[in-house]
């Protein structure tokens, strides 16, 4: 590849967008069956409890990113994502709505903290994302993020279809995800402008799209693992959540 392979930051944006189109976890069978109504009660659990780990990651994560951006503008820009998921103090963030969630399913809550019934693949998987950000370029790190191009339309599937297809969860329970319905494409808006202005070169383009591709695969490897304990053909892992355990 030479430079005058440069893609249009129209045609990078098309093609992330393509990547999301294929990969994203929306297409996942687990998550045909969430949206569907079609898990029991203990499955539900385990993917609460599961997907816990990686909301309660995402500061971390972007804390990573923080300390390497070079201007007060661009910090305070990200240091917002940091206070939507761990609050403010007063205000409540993502991860502590994330609890409000796991508690309403009668999960209890010190179990769900302490990360025991954890299945190895949902460690493994969020452990990576973290790990990227830490070691990739700043241009992959906040590519990395760009999956929220695709949540609005997951969200929305998530919470009609659990809605009206659970009786044990509520609007209450599910209130996490109401907010990131306007904080995603506000983050969006930042991260992509962001990597279209920055990716100078076809290969830093290329890094781009592969650290899309790899935060796709991470997301659908967390599925993975839930549907093969849970779902089909229901091999737990030692030491991962049984269903009835840690009832509230």
């Amino acid at each position: 590849m030479s430079e005058t392979d440069l893609l249009p930051p129209e045609e990078l944006e098309r093609r992330l967008r393509a990547i999301g189109a294929e990969r994203y976890h929306v297409h996942h069978p687990f998550h045909h069956l969430l949206h569907g109504g079609k898990l029991s009660k203990p499955q539900v659990q385990a993917w609460a409890l599961n997907r816990y780990y990686y909301q309660a990651s995402i500061p971390a994560k972007d804390a990573a990113v923080l300390g390497r951006l070079p201007t007060p503008e661009l910090r305070r820009e990200w240091r917002r994502r940091i206070v939507d998921h761990d609050g403010d103090g007063v205000k409540p963030g993502g991860v502590e709505r994330w609890l409000k969630l796991t508690d309403g399913l009668g999960l209890e809550r010190g179990y769900v903290t302490s990360l025991a019934g954890l299945l190895p693949g949902t460690r493994y998987a969020v452990d990576a994302y973290v790990q990227f950000v830490k070691e990739r370029s700043l241009l992959e790190a906040v590519a990395s993020s760009l999956t929220e191009m695709f949540s609005p339309d997951i969200i929305s599937q998530r919470v009609s279809g659990m809605l009206r297809n659970y009786d044990f969860v509520s609007e209450e329970t599910l209130a996490y995800f109401t907010p990131r319905l306007t904080q995603a494409p506000q983050d969006v808006a930042f991260a992509l402008a962001y990597v279209k202005q920055h990716a100078r070169t076809r290969e830093q383009q290329e890094q781009v799209m592969a650290a899309l591709r790899f935060k796709c695969d991470l997301l659908w490897a967390q599925l993975d693992a839930l549907h093969h304990a849970y779902v089909e053909p229901g091999h737990i892992p030692p030491g991962a959540w049984r269903p009835g355990e840690a009832a509230a």
